[in-house]
């Protein structure tokens, strides 16, 4: 661009100025960088090894359990390879902080997740305990857990016996085989016939139902037949795909893109002030110069371009430094979270959403300072007037 030099000499024409708004804009785009980052995490249902799998839970919400009774029914569906079911615990560790996945499981649940390895000999053990427990190693690290060790696991929904105590003994420790996935090693497993027996309120339910399909063709036509047993009944479900399950699984805690969408509407509201008003100031600061560019032979579209192209330029080195810094960051939060967030870097889509909204906001706040500059009267801007 033949005009740049001339763009960049009146974008440091007020080098602190300039410095301050870009800072701001690369701290709106690092916040939006880290914040979409995990919305994508979330969205995304996490990767998924089983193409042949599907979940069978409540219509209602996923909080609503389902009858045992449903098991022999699914089984009995054309096209159903194998079933296990679920439920939720939701127990904490010591203290809230230290909270992680934790729900009961069917006898043959780690049928359905070959991805999941636990030896031999400890998955014997656990079948073998009632009270028994196994864990991811991720999970296990974290605490310093040792197999033979009592988690002291305390209910926040479901009491036994009038206490919140659930004693659980760890009988394994298993690993995912993909790396992509090491945040599912956050979680524990114990029997859900433990569950069911020793709860005070809910009996013969579960949470929802893994099916694994003789063929993943037959999926649409299972998930009918299957939603079909229960139509109209009190405890109607939906087959899904458990990538979808997942996604609503992860919304039950907070909805992650409302949340995105809420503070960095704040944001970059906020930048649109800051940065309109920087450009406006700027704008009325060199009325001579553009003057004088008219007067050598500059025309009003080209003033217009030039003026719109400094508010662009502005906002763009400021979000591509601030998008930069946060895919530089994301390996640290993602260590952080102890595996639920797994992102190498700032992902493609927000990368992508980053950009539209950096020319978006800069033709936004430079708009009507270049209309400003391209009515200029050479006569009347030369004069003061």
């Amino acid at each position: 661009m033949k005009y740049l030099h001339l763009i960049w000499a009146a974008l440091f024409r007020s080098k602190t100025r300039t410095l301050l708004t870009l800072l701001s804009v690369v701290a709106a785009f690092l916040l939006f960088g880290m914040l979409d980052s995990v919305r994508v995490a979330f969205n995304s249902g996490g990767a998924v090894a089983g193409a042949n799998r599907m979940i069978v839970s409540s219509r209602l919400s996923i909080t609503q359990m389902l009858p045992y009774s449903l098991l022999s029914q699914i089984e009995a569906t054309p096209g159903v390879k194998k079933t296990s079911y679920a439920a939720w615990f939701g127990g904490i560790y010591r203290d809230p902080q230290n909270f992680f996945p934790n729900f009961s499981i069917g006898p043959n649940f780690l049928d359905l997740y070959p991805e999941y390895v636990l030896p031999a000999s400890q998955r014997k053990a656990f079948a073998a305990d009632r009270s028994g427990a196994i864990v991811g190693e991720t999970l296990a690290k974290r605490h310093g857990w040792k197999i033979g060790d009592t988690i002291p696991l305390q209910a926040t929904i479901f009491p036994q016996k009038g206490s919140n105590a659930w004693p659980l003994k760890l009988s394994g420790i298993f690993t995912v085989t993909d790396s992509k996935r090491k945040g599912e090693e956050n979680q524990l497993w114990f029997h859900w016939k433990y569950f069911d027996e020793s709860n005070d309120y809910v009996k013969s339910r579960v949470g929802w139902y893994v099916v694994a399909l003789d063929s993943p063709d037959n999926a649409d036509r299972v998930a009918k037949a299957i939603d079909a047993l229960s139509a109209n009944s009190d405890h109607e479900t939906k087959t899904q795909t458990e990538q979808a399950f997942n996604q609503a699984f992860a919304k039950q805690f907070a909805d992650i893109g409302l949340i995105v969408t809420a503070i960095m509407g704040a944001v970059f509201f906020t930048l649109l002030l800051l940065t309109g008003n920087t450009m406006a100031q700027a704008v009325r600061e060199r009325i001579p110069e553009l003057a004088v560019l008219k007067t050598i032979g500059f025309s009003n579209r080209s003033v217009l371009w030039l003026v719109l192209a400094e508010a662009v330029l502005l906002i763009v080195i400021g979000g591509c430094i601030g998008l930069g810094i946060a895919a530089m960051l994301m390996p640290i939060i993602s260590a952080a979270s102890n595996g639920i967030i797994q992102l190498p870097t700032v992902p493609a889509q927000t990368w992508g959403i980053g950009l539209l909204l950096m020319l978006a906001i800069g033709v936004t706040v430079g708009l009507l300072p270049a209309l400003r500059a391209m009515r200029l009267n050479i006569v009347d801007a030369l004069a003061g007037r």
